[in-house]
């Protein structure tokens, strides 16, 4: 079998983990990942030795005594403690053998990836649905929610990539953030974003253009305003680093203009005002023009809609 396949199927819609051994002459198995990661206790693979829930490339469980196989690769699920629910659902907007389309929420990851492994869209989509060769087309923050694309046949997953890389995707997103004075719109702001040098965040740099988005206002109640976002590239964090750069950060922004601490992972009631509300392409396996909406409304959006202040 082809190490690089997995040997074992994916649990709750999340895929499993792979560790390729290096040569080293270990006591055993145990030993090795006892001193690898040292940041998990000792008793924990232990447990997962006995549990069985280690494996070779062939899809056989480890043992506790099992001898340390050097140069192979081993699988695992990975466990997240204590990982908090988001309970928020997604819906499907479109499905079909191709392509699917869903409404992410806000709060919900991605994909899985520190400290959300089950709590992800993927996860919950591939299990829900029955779908373990799900795979994201491209990528939403967790904070964001909106219309994001998935492909059901790996073999077509390419050509929807491409889409992207091409920029042949027309994005647009609403967000609601302050309204400023004399900043005049419509406009098209354009920088070049680089990531920092102390943290994961971009800021803007001298140097040629590597980032472009349109800003247009959509409506203005008192100091805060409802915009429509229209991306013409795909830099990380592009939007909420564009909105920030000009002097109105989007609002319940935790990373832009300054990184806040880490607020409890419970709390739920300040999604950040951002919603990726369509995007549309041509189809490239089937040729039709697809366009897909969310159903979502922003907060101050929906407040508007009820008369509230």
């Amino acid at each position: 079998m082809n190490q690089r396949v997995s040997p074992i199927l994916p649990r709750n819609g999340v895929a499993p983990s792979f560790l390729q051994l290096p040569a080293g002459d270990w006591p055993d198995l145990l030993s090795f990942l006892v001193a690898h990661f040292a940041h998990i206790p000792p008793q924990v693979w232990l447990a997962r030795l006995r549990d069985g829930e280690v494996f070779d490339q062939h899809g056989q469980p480890h043992r506790p005594d099992s001898p340390y196989p050097a140069n192979r690769r081993i699988w695992y699920y990975r466990e997240v403690p204590d990982e908090v629910p988001v309970p928020f659902a997604a819906n499907v907007l479109y499905r079909d053998d191709c392509l699917l389309v869903a409404d992410k929420p806000h709060f919900l990851a991605c994909i899985p990836g520190g400290r959300h492994l089950r709590e992800t869209l993927l996860g919950r989509l591939r299990s829900e649905l029955d779908l373990p060769q799900l795979t994201p087309v491209h990528r939403l923050d967790r904070e964001t929610a909106g219309v994001m694309l998935f492909c059901v046949n790996p073999a077509h997953r390419a050509a929807y990539q491409g889409l992207f890389q091409s920029r042949a995707v027309q994005k647009t997103y609403e967000a609601i953030a302050p309204w400023r004075d004399g900043l005049a719109l419509p406009l098209t702001h354009r920088s070049r974003l680089q990531e920092r040098d102390d943290c994961f965040l971009m800021h803007e740099v001298a140097g040629e253009t590597n980032s472009e988005t349109g800003i247009a206002l959509i409506a203005r109640h008192g100091a805060l305003a409802h915009y429509r976002l229209s991306p013409l590239t795909g830099k990380k964090h592009q939007l909420r680093a564009h909105l920030a750069a000009l002097g109105i950060p989007i609002v319940n922004d935790p990373w832009y203009p300054a990184l806040l601490p880490d607020k409890d992972s419970a709390d739920f009631s300040q999604p950040l005002q951002l919603l990726a509300r369509s995007i549309a392409f041509t189809d490239p396996v089937t040729g039709a023009a697809r366009c897909f909406e969310s159903e979502r409304q922003l907060d101050w959006v929906s407040r508007q809609d009820c008369g509230q202040p």
